[in-house]
């Protein structure tokens, strides 16, 4: 069953829907100067269109879509972002002019008189659209969905809800209240009923009559699904998903094959422009402290099959035999280099070597140290698809796990990540790892 995602709306859908409509507001922008002039200044429609898509890029990089997710962010800094994203845009077409050698007379939005008016029309545009769908998220979003479990199970699946800021925490009901007409009778047609464990036949019974009063009747493992985008691994049983249930496992998949053909062709071409960058940032990391320039490390990959995983050396030299515990970006040992490496991981270029020989691919869970399969349920299926350079969870959860708590958060977006690959979620990670990478923040 497919349980839709709370509040009734898909996020990624308006934003996308927000996009699209900021590609409209550049054409109403130029067609209104172009009324205002009383000639055709801003020409073509296809150069408009291409500024618009500009003004789309700095926007998503800027956070100008994310406050989309964010109905109680406050206006003045939604009114930051959307001035950042026309000044970049600002920039970045003048400093094309220039490059290219463009002059005001051959592209008239180049001229700053104009251009200033067109961003001016666009950002006032973008907040007012930004404001609408936000007002229009915000609807519904009081608690639309009821948790049923006992009370020990409803604090644990609040404290994922809570992790989480985007989503509502649901109503609750504790199984001794069912009977109860004015809790479970009041409940209108359209609500989701979670239940955290398997139902007794007596309780059965009862859902089956709300059921047919046209509420849906689901388990934790679908809401969180379709709401966290993850999967707590305390939320599922022992014997959840099989290695078989992987659609990565068949061999003969034209998505698996796809994406092999993709791991390669964008591994040997990041390789070669990485190439001369990689040389640079050995050099630095050399000069700091005089040490090794590489960091190699023993993985465990696919189906538990040991490798040598690559990277460039982040932390001082260790003194031999000293243990690694957890470490963040605030680690005292991390290197004045290492920390910027971190931050935009280029420390895992050397890694595209191993996406190129097949030990790991670009996309994939990125199992960390093997004893935390004995302290984590569910740990060990992390190693039933390669590794990845970039993952689900590496774009959403924490970029370096500093204690068990933040590693099981990381293992929840892996397990989503395993119930539901496919070649468009592994197009959707790449994408937020590229704006990831260009803001410096780290994966």
């Amino acid at each position: 069953m497919r349980v839709p995602i709370l509040p009734w709306r898909s996020p990624r859908k308006i934003l996308f829907s927000c996009f699209v409509l900021d590609l409209v507001g550049a054409l109403l922008g130029a067609a209104c100067i172009n009324h205002q002039l009383g000639f055709e200044a801003l020409q073509p429609p296809s150069l408009v269109l291409a500024v618009g898509l500009l003004y789309g890029l700095f926007s998503w990089l800027l956070g100008g879509y994310t406050v989309l997710r964010w109905p109680w962010l406050r206006l003045r800094l939604v009114l930051q972002r959307l001035l950042l994203t026309a000044l970049a845009t600002g920039v970045c077409l003048i400093l094309l002019g220039w490059l290219f050698n463009v002059s005001a007379e051959e592209v008239p939005l180049l001229n700053r008189g104009l251009l200033v008016a067109f961003l001016l029309f666009q950002s006032s545009y973008a907040l007012g659209l930004r404001l609408v769908l936000r007002r229009f998220s915000r609807l519904g979003t009081y608690p639309s969905w009821q948790l049923l479990a006992a009370p020990e199970h409803q604090k644990e699946v609040l404290k994922e809800w809570q992790r989480n800021p985007f989503v509502r925490a649901p109503g609750l009901l504790a199984p001794t209240s069912v009977p109860i007409h004015d809790q479970m009778m009041g409940l209108s047609p359209g609500t989701v009923v979670a239940t955290y464990q398997q139902v007794d036949s007596s309780l059965g019974h009862q859902l089956a009559q709300l059921k047919s009063r046209g509420i849906t009747i689901a388990t934790i493992e679908e809401i969180a699904q379709a709401q966290l985008e993850r999967l707590p691994p305390s939320f599922l049983p022992g014997d959840w998903l099989s290695y078989g249930d992987l659609r990565w496992t068949n061999e003969l998949s034209f998505q698996r094959k796809l994406k092999r053909v993709f791991d390669v062709v964008v591994s040997s071409f990041l390789l070669l422009i990485a190439l001369p960058f990689t040389l640079i940032l050995a050099g630095l990391i050399w000069l700091e402290d005089r040490g090794s320039v590489f960091y190699v490390q023993r993985r465990t990959g696919w189906l538990g099959k040991p490798f040598q995983l690559y990277k460039l050396r982040t932390m001082r030299q260790a003194a031999p035999g000293s243990p690694t515990p957890w470490t963040s970006l605030r680690d005292s040992r991390i290197a004045v280099v290492g920390y910027w490496l971190r931050r935009t991981r280029l420390d895992e270029l050397p890694q595209l070597i191993n996406v190129l020989i097949g030990d790991m691919s670009l996309i994939g869970p990125r199992p960390e140290q093997p004893k935390l399969e004995q302290q984590i349920p569910h740990y060990a299926k992390c190693y039933w698809m390669l590794p990845g350079l970039s993952g689900w969870a590496q774009v959403c959860g924490p970029s370096y796990p500093a204690s068990l708590e933040e590693a099981e958060l990381k293992l929840s977006y892996d397990l989503y990540y395993l119930s539901n690959w496919s070649i468009w979620l592994d197009l959707l990670i790449f994408m937020k790892t590229i704006k990831t990478v260009l803001k410096v923040r780290g994966v």
